[in-house]
């Protein structure tokens, strides 16, 4: 089974996928890091608001409203 890496702005709502890289630097990759986006974590996209930017996605047990711009930094792959 082959698996797909893509940004994490790009997974459908109620998608899950794994960290695999980080492409931010600076104080945005070290917020990142922070919130749990390490290596191999799982992510669900939970839900867009109203306007469709932030999205909230579940990470390590907590909720996280991530910019669509920020998302786009975090490559996931799906399986």
């Amino acid at each position: 089974m082959d698996s797909e890496v893509i940004p994490l702005n790009l997974l459908p709502l109620g998608g899950k996928a794994r960290v695999k890289a980080l492409t931010a630097d600076g104080r945005t990759r070290r917020r990142m890091l922070d919130l749990g986006l390490i290596l191999d974590t799982m992510v669900e996209a939970l839900q867009k608001s109203p306007s469709g930017d932030p999205t909230a996605y579940h990470i390590r047990g907590a909720v996280i409203a991530l910019r669509h711009e920020e998302a786009g930094k975090i490559l996931v792959e799906i399986n």
